[in-house]
């Protein structure tokens, strides 16, 4: 009975390192790119880079596995923000937040996924899969609740939102969250 437990329990711990592993990588890629060095998400995660390796043999086995946390994490995201911002509206657009550091991480996938065009059409179908309905969710409550237009469509401003964020690593100028919250400002209810 007791080996059960401890079995369990080192398997949660296991999860619980992984989970920790990989929100430091995303933080990384996030701050300075994929090709950020191991030795900093190791240093971000408090592990050495042994351990990196021993979870995720290549870097582009860290960024899919980075790039499905993500998606996991912004699908889990929809439905929290929801019960706990005061509006659906401020949900939204903590949730479009949440997206924009994703698709950071994102962009610098497709790079290391060129040679496996399969490979990655399978995780952009999952992050489709998963991602469209939880914005459209937001976008029905905060339409409902009368605080954006009726009628948007989750893959268009996802869509949207994307390409504001295309390139903005290469122009220090370029603000893409500053534009993206134009966007989402702009789909307020006029009053």
């Amino acid at each position: 009975m007791d080996e059960g437990r401890t079995a369990r329990s080192k398997r949660a711990d296991a999860r619980r390192n992984e989970e920790a592993l990989l929100d430091a990588a995303a933080a990384v890629f996030v701050a300075s790119g994929v090709d950020a060095p191991v030795r900093d998400i190791a240093a971000k995660a408090g592990v050495g880079t042994g351990t990196i390796y021993r979870h995720f043999p290549t870097r582009a086995d860290l960024i899919v596995a980075v790039y499905r946390h993500q998606i996991e994490a912004c699908a889990a995201a929809g439905p929290a923000l929801l019960a706990d911002c005061p509006t659906p509206y401020a949900a939204l657009g903590r949730w479009i937040n949440l997206f924009v550091d994703f698709l950071v991480t994102k962009h610098g996938l497709a790079a290391v996924l060129r040679s496996d065009d399969a490979g990655f059409e399978a995780l952009h179908a999952h992050f489709l899969d998963r991602l469209v309905p939880v914005c459209a969710g937001l976008l029905d409550a905060a339409a409902a609740a009368g605080e954006i237009r009726s009628g948007l469509d989750a893959y268009e401003l996802m869509r949207g939102v994307g390409n504001l964020c295309i390139g903005a690593d290469h122009d220090h100028r370029y603000d893409a969250r500053r534009m993206v919250e134009l966007l989402v400002a702009g789909l307020r209810r006029p009053w």
